[in-house]
Formats: structure tokens, sequence, C-alpha cells
């Protein structure tokens, strides 16, 4: 099933995108839209979208639902660098492209993509729920030295431009104001799961479990997987765990 990419005019240039086929006859469900992590080896932004398609197409499969999968700026392919304000931006792009009249959209994020999609859902009503996968509860620590945090970003190749940015310590910040544990307050009563690894070593189980307590009224759904990693959506058991999720929450 998995199709070519499409590229589209984003905010500040070309975004590829993926958005599973609807069998012939049928109409189009619900949406789930993927928001990948952020790259972290060396040249690893270029293959960010390698295996989504296929993650896309199971989830679909699964669920019934459209999967949408896009590349934010500087990753997979897409045009711009990356910053917070601006993969934020082309998230919110793409959730205006394919909200459907029912507005039946659902974020699942992996890694930093899970705290860009509580803080899109935090403000835009027309996000069903979220499922935040892997996903820090705060991003101080992330960009505590924003000089490092740059170089790792210039070695994954989402940051490309010489001198960008221009404002080193406004870059950092906008990583901090994504404030995941505010987002989570903000949901009102939607639904939210969040998953995961017990044995994640970059991001610490107490995330997790912060962003589960941080939840004041909606439901909560908080699984640790046993002996998973940092990589959940290679994990058959999160996709198994987040199809069944998006199928009970329709």
């Amino acid at each position: 099933m998995t199709g070519p990419w499409r590229l589209v005019d984003g905010p500040v240039g070309v975004l590829r995108t993926y958005a599973t086929a609807t069998p012939p006859g049928s109409s189009p469900g619900p949406v789930l839209m993927l928001c990948h992590e952020l790259p972290r080896g060396r040249g690893a932004a270029a293959d960010t979208g390698r295996t989504l398609p296929s993650l896309a197409d199971r989830l679909a499969h699964d669920t019934g639902c459209s999967v949408v999968v896009g590349m934010l700026r500087g990753a997979g392919g897409s045009e711009g660098d990356f910053s917070g304000s601006g993969w934020l931006a082309d998230l919110a792009f793409l959730v205006d492209q394919q909200v459907g009249p029912s507005g039946s959209l659902w974020l699942a994020g992996f890694d930093l993509g899970g705290a860009l999609a509580l803080r899109l859902a935090a403000s835009d009503p027309r996000v069903a729920g979220v499922a935040s996968l892997a996903a820090p509860a705060d991003l101080a620590s992330w960009v505590a030295d924003p000089a490092a945090a740059l170089a790792r970003c210039r070695r994954s190749g989402v940051i490309t431009t010489r001198g960008f940015p221009t404002d080193e310590a406004g870059w950092a910040e906008e990583l901090v104001a994504l404030k995941p544990l505010e987002s989570v307050a903000a949901l009102g009563g939607r639904p939210l799961l969040v998953v995961h690894g017990s044995g994640d070593d970059e991001v610490p189980t107490a995330a997790a479990r912060a962003l589960a307590d941080a939840s004041e009224h909606g439901p909560v759904d908080l699984r640790i997987v046993p002996g998973a990693g940092h990589w959940l959506r290679a994990d058959p058991r999160v996709v198994a765990t987040l199809a069944g999720w998006v199928e009970r929450q329709r």
C-alpha cells in the first residue's frame, strides 16, 4: 500500500507528506496524523521518514483511519531549518490541510513530536485527542547549552543554513516554550495516551508519569512498555497499543 511521497508548499518551503489511500467505495474515516521525532545521529535527518509510510499503512489497516505523515522542516527532505516554532507552524499547517468537517483528527507524536502534538492540541479544539510516545515533560534540559544543542542539530542535518539561527538563546527558548505539562493540562476533557519504554535511555520514564499526572480533566491511559527503548515506532507492542487506543476512541 505504500505510495509515493507528495510535495506541498508549506509555511517556509516544500514539505514532504504521505497519506494512506482510502479503499475504493469507502468514505474517508477519521484522520490520524503522525508527528515524527527529532533526528539525533549524524546525517539522520535524511532518513527520518524512511519507515513512516509502512507504519501509516499498518495503522490505517488496523484502525480504519486515514493516516497522514508530514516531514517537518529540515527533516526527511523537507525544506527549511529546524526550530520549535517552525515545527509547530508546519504541524498546524498540515492539520489545517487535513481536518474534516467532523473535526475528527487525532495526533500521535514520537519524542519531540509528542511535545509538539500536545502544544498544538492545547490551542486547537479540532484535535480530538493526543497520543504522546516517548515524549519529554520538559525541554529545558535539552537546550541548557544552546550551542551544543545547535551543533547536534547541524550534525543530524535538520539545520543546514549557514548562520541559522541568528539568536541562539531565542531558538532555545522556543523549545522550552512548548511546555508539555501545561499543554496536557489545557486538553480539557480530550483523551490522552502516554506511552514510554521502561528502558528509554534518552527520556526518563518519570516524564511519562509527569505527563499523565498533569491531566486535570480528560481520560488518561498511561502505558510503560517493559524493556522498550526510545525508538517506540519500531516496537510492535507500541504500534498495537496505539492502534487499539485509537479504535476505542472512535
